[in-house]
């Protein structure tokens, strides 16, 4: 798997994560949704992801939109 697939891999679960938190823990989890979400938007426009920093740190190789 390369850094792209992972990043969206994250995302993808980050997002059900918190949807299910918001669901059965609080409301107020709705904030870490809109947090990724902003997230994602960012790294759309500015090419900077904290997640693939993290990933790439970690040995996973680079792929096409995050190098």
């Amino acid at each position: 798997m390369n850094l792209d697939r992972s990043v969206l891999a994250f995302a993808g679960l980050m997002t059900l994560l918190s949807v299910a938190l918001t669901q059965w823990v609080s409301p107020w989890f709705f904030l870490f949704t809109a947090f990724i979400g902003l997230n994602l938007l960012q790294s759309a426009f500015t090419g900077f992801c904290p997640a693939a920093i993290v990933f790439k740190k970690l040995g996973i190789g680079s792929g096409a939109a995050f190098r």
